[in-house]
């Protein structure tokens, strides 16, 4: 079987017309990536239009503040990646003059890319022989080899990524790693492959020995912890109170209500320090309680509940210091994660709503 070139085969039949399949720059061949991580290409596509409409080089971007970038983000999740592709960009910017290293370990030793995203990068670029091993990849390659090495362990990492290496293309890495990765994404899915119409499925491991459901192999299971969030919506006339998130947890810098955490689902949000501090200062009303917002993310399970209140007057700076009070229009243009948008989408909550 000459792997490469039933996939180029394959590739020029099946492929998407997909927008950053007809740049070589690759600071646009970056940020597909970057955006196409943990994000179905349904989704992703949209959000790459309006980055390069935006900002359509490094610098344009490296100019941006974190704000800006996380607001334009807003919806794609897992928003470490828009912070590390703004902190890049300015790396880029300021320390190479505005161009990406056209070399593996020159993109390599920028901050925030990886072997994955450097092999991307320098094959679809600079026609760099350099195989991308991807979950698509490891999949197709699992399936098709019967390769049954965990693919996050060490030992499997290693091995997939010189199976990827022998079987590169090395007269044409850029079409053969977007050949092996859209095979993965169309023909060789995760459920339900497309197995009869197949090129590679008379000499697929997994196929002739029924192990398609089985690989790639997995070692670990991610733990997903449950999480109890009370959300607070204070507003004082034309305005409500809102906080930015600090470092070191889910959505940092991101913007949402004043928060008390609880950890079970029994305890109960009004007997808790921080609401005596908060209702000890100021004439509240509680006006409305939602029903309970499941939001699920890779390791986290989200019970969130939204408590609306109506202020008399503002809180003391002391209990307000690290929050904002913003008009519902100055809170639009905020970026805020996806739950709160959630709540904001209610009918005549309190946001949206001033005679609630």
């Amino acid at each position: 079987m000459d792997f490469s070139s039933e996939l180029h085969r394959w590739y020029h039949q099946n492929r998407r017309d997909l927008p950053w399949r007809h740049t070589r720059d690759p600071y646009l061949i970056w940020l597909s990536e970057v955006i196409l991580q943990q994000t179905r290409v349904e989704q992703g596509r949209s959000y790459y239009e309006r980055f390069a409409q935006t900002w359509p080089d490094v610098t344009a971007l490296a100019s941006a503040s974190e704000e800006q970038v996380l607001k334009l983000w807003q919806g794609l999740g897992y928003y470490s990646r828009a912070r590390n592709l703004h902190k890049t960009a300015q790396l880029i910017a300021t320390q190479h003059g505005g161009k990406f290293p056209q070399t593996y370990h020159g993109l390599l030793a920028l901050k925030g890319i990886g072997e994955y995203t450097a092999a991307a990068i320098g094959s679809f670029a600079f026609d760099i022989a350099e195989p991308v091993v991807d979950g698509n990849v490891y999949r197709v390659l699992a399936r098709v080899f019967g390769v049954d090495t965990p693919i996050d362990s060490t030992a499997g990492k290693k091995e997939f990524r010189q199976l990827a290496a022998e079987l590169l293309n090395r007269r044409d890495p850029a079409t053969h790693n977007q050949a092996i990765m859209e095979f993965g994404a169309v023909q060789c899915l995760p459920r339900n492959p497309q197995c009869p119409t197949c090129p590679l499925a008379q000499e697929c491991v997994a196929r002739t020995t029924g192990r398609i459901a089985e690989l790639p192999v997995k070692a670990r299971k991610t733990k997903v912890a449950d999480r109890w969030l009370h959300y607070f919506v204070f507003r004082i006339h034309e305005h409500i109170y809102v906080k930015r998130r600090g470092e070191g947890d889910i959505w940092q810098g991101l913007y949402d209500f004043p928060l008390i955490e609880t950890e079970t689902a029994e305890t109960d949000p009004f007997h808790t320090e921080s609401w005596e501090k908060w209702s000890g200062s100021s004439k509240i009303k509680l006006l409305n309680t939602t029903d309970e917002f499941l939001h699920i993310l890779s390791h986290r399970r989200l019970h969130a509940r939204f408590y609306e209140v109506e202020l008399r007057q503002q809180f003391s700076q002391a209990i307000s210091k690290d929050w904002l009070k913003v008009t519902p229009l100055q809170f639009k243009k905020l970026a805020v994660p996806v739950l709160i948008t959630r709540y904001l989408k209610t009918p005549g909550n309190i946001v949206n709503n001033g005679n609630h």
